[in-house]
């Protein structure tokens, strides 16, 4: 997840109005006069309570501020989160087929319960205590020897929704190690003990402040059942992800068997090209269609040949007109038949010599028809070779025309090279038959049924738990914030029953004038969210922090530090070069905070590899020596490799090492 682009209009810290497109990587932005609050206007924008106190972020009271945020949330869909300080506000989401906004919804509820479940927001205070970091929160500026728990809150949370694992609550049940021995706030147990919080007063009225303590203890009482409740959903919600995460497994090869229909659709057919269906069994006998032409035309060729040498040969048939012996026999034959008529005697059979007068001119006439049509005959041949020509090439052309069109269609030289051309339409067709069975297999298999069947109940369990705690109002306050609350008011009705304690106990000593309170160790906290938000438990968050916390806190302090050690509750001993060991808290103030900084860098460094939200640093190097500041900009920068850095300084020098700069 990372911003995309801030918009603002009239809100303090800002340009009256602007909007400054941001990248990722470790970008510095540089504010106009006063520092920008953009921890706090992106915790107003992200984790809207609908009560209105993001007003306060307004340039000015005589007219309303605006500010939209946009981002890339976990699911790499881009959102955009509008809001009126103060008032109400929208969630939309681009479209990534029309590149056009949706509206998501107008109301706050559904807004932050989409945030946590869809878009991968972590609680308000995973989000506020790892991922922004400012002056404020440094230990050299809270106060001295408070028993802190292991994660604290400084506002309202909503509830969780589904789609979120492993965010549990930080006051979840089944997180004792992280908890303080001591009652967090409880700063007097008994006589000679100090006073640890110097800004307690004493109550002014005791029955006043003891009704309102029993009201607060029912609070905590109501805030233990939400929290156990937003527990429960919570272990809902990591076994939906784990169950969705199966159900997703074939995503890859839904997309897959997708893309290669697609392609099998959009490869062309024969028909679609207007080619016969067998053209590449046409293709493949191209070769023998074209030797059986050439030999059928060579054969031809050669009868022809022979034809003409033939008819060449012939003689010319002389005209029956001009044979002698036919107008001879002729003659003959009319003479005999005319003698036998003049003729009395023996000399009238005469006449019958006509017959074979006759019979002979006949044979004559005969021999000159025959002799007519054979030559008749042998010029007609030509003609039949033209017709026997015309039909082998008839033939063939019927056979290679659609072979001719396919080389033309594919852009090919050689019929050899259409088959594969249209054979791919084939493999693919073969991949998608393939893919389809992978996907039936494995949506078959027991444990994709088994997810499929039982993620319907389990979010229908989280729907009921959510109107549970719905029928309970919509916000609650953090168990811990009741609790030091319940502390501080205890104190102050036992420094109002017993004046002596307020003068006894002066900030910065002890009962007896001893040395000040150690300072408070960010260790406890800092691992117990990282240990939310990674789902795993505090021995494993150590074993992964160590060593790179080792790294950035004796860089830090020129190696006047060389070893960091966790015991099982998260509290911290530092190693000195000299070998010495001793409690984080009892270093000098400045070391402190050089030690939470090592520790947050750490944390965020190690986050950034599984869940990617942006770091936002407000000035947050206050106090810090100048000679150190190009370290702690290297370091930011080398985060700018792993996530978004967003880094509110005027500092000249950083932001010179930075990616980019971005004037606010």
């Amino acid at each position: 997840m990372h911003f995309v682009e801030v918009a603002v209009q009239n809100v303090r810290g800002f340009s009256p109005a602007g909007r400054f497109a941001l990248k990722t990587g470790y970008l510095v932005l540089k504010p106009p006069a006063e520092l920008s609050p953009l921890a706090g206007l992106s915790l107003a924008l992200l984790y809207a309570d609908g009560r209105g106190g993001d007003a306060a972020l307004a340039a000015s009271a005589q007219k309303p501020g605006k500010a939209a945020l946009t981002f890339v949330g976990q699911d790499s869909v881009t959102y955009r989160v509008l809001r009126e300080l103060g008032g109400g506000g929208s969630l939309h989401r681009l479209n990534p087929t029309t590149k056009q906004p949706e509206l998501v919804t107008q109301d706050t509820a559904e807004a932050n319960q989409f945030l946590r479940g869809q878009v991968g927001l972590p609680p308000r205070t995973t989000f506020e205590q790892l991922f922004c970091l400012h002056a404020a929160q440094l230990p050299s500026r809270r106060p001295r020897g408070v028993g802190r728990p292991a994660s604290t809150s400084g506002g309202l949370r909503p509830h969780s929704s589904p789609g979120m694992p492993g965010l549990h609550s930080p006051s979840s049940p089944g997180m004792p190690a992280l908890r303080s021995p001591t009652s967090p706030g409880m700063a007097i147990s008994s006589p000679g003990m100090s006073i640890s919080s110097p800004g307690v007063l004493p109550a002014s009225d005791i029955p006043a402040a003891e009704a309102k303590l029993r009201e607060l203890e029912k609070e905590l009482v109501f805030c233990k059942e939400v929290d156990n409740l937003q527990f429960e959903v919570d272990g809902l919600n990591s076994q939906v992800f784990d169950l969705e995460s199966k159900l997703r497994s074939t995503d890859g090869l839904k997309e897959k068997l997708r893309q290669a229909e697609a392609d099998w659709s959009a490869e062309p057919t024969p028909e679609s090209l207007g080619l016969p269906q067998d053209i590449v069994a046409r293709a493949e006998r191209y070769p023998r269609t074209l030797a059986r032409r050439d030999e059928a035309m060579a054969r031809l060729q050669s009868e022809r040949e022979v034809a003409e040498e033939e008819a060449k040969r012939l003689p010319d048939v002389e005209p029956l007109v001009r044979n002698r012996n036919f107008w001879i026999a002729v003659g003959a034959g009319v003479a005999c038949f005319i003698a036998g008529f003049f003729f009395t005697n023996a000399l009238r059979y005469v006449a019958l010599l006509d017959v074979p007068a006759f019979g002979f001119a006949a044979v004559l006439a005969l021999r000159y028809v025959d002799e007519l049509q054979y030559k008749d005959k042998v010029g007609r041949r030509g003609e039949m070779f033209v017709v026997r020509e015309k039909k082998i090439l008839e033939e063939f052309e019927a056979e290679a025309g659609p072979v001719r069109k396919a080389l033309d269609v594919f852009d090919v030289d050689t019929p050899r090279d259409i088959a594969p051309r249209l054979q791919r339409r084939e493999q693919l067709g073969a991949e998608v038959a393939q893919l389809r069975a992978q996907l039936v297999s494995m949506e078959k298999h027991p444990e994709f049924v088994e997810a499929a069947n039982q993620l319907p109940v389990i979010r229908q369990q989280i729907e009921l738990l959510n109107a549970k705690i719905s029928e309970k109002g919509s916000f609650v306050r953090d168990v811990r914030e009741v609790e030091r609350e319940i502390a501080r008011l205890k104190e102050s009705i036992a420094l109002a029953r017993n004046p002596q304690l307020a003068t006894m106990g002066m900030p910065g000593t002890d009962v007896a004038g001893g040395a000040m309170e150690p300072l408070e160790d960010p260790a406890p906290g800092v691992l117990g969210l990282a240990g939310d938000l990674l789902a795993t438990d505090l021995h494993a968050v150590i074993g992964m922090m160590r060593e790179r916390c080792v790294q950035y806190f004796s860089a830090l302090t020129e190696r006047r530090y060389v070893g960091v050690e966790w015991d099982r509750d998260g509290r911290t001993m530092v190693v000195a070069a000299s070998g010495r060991r001793m409690p984080v808290g009892g270093l000098p103030p400045r070391e402190v905070d050089l030690f939470f900084l090592s520790l947050r860098l750490t944390a965020m460094e190690k986050v950034s590899a599984r869940v990617k939200l942006p770091l936002l640093v407000e000035d947050a190097f206050v106090g810090v020596d100048e000679s150190r500041l190009p370290l702690l900009g290297r370091m930011l920068k080398h985060l700018g490799t792993l996530t978004q850095v967003l880094h509110v300084t005027p500092h000249p020098g950083l932001a010179q090492m930075s990616d980019g700069t971005v004037n606010l």
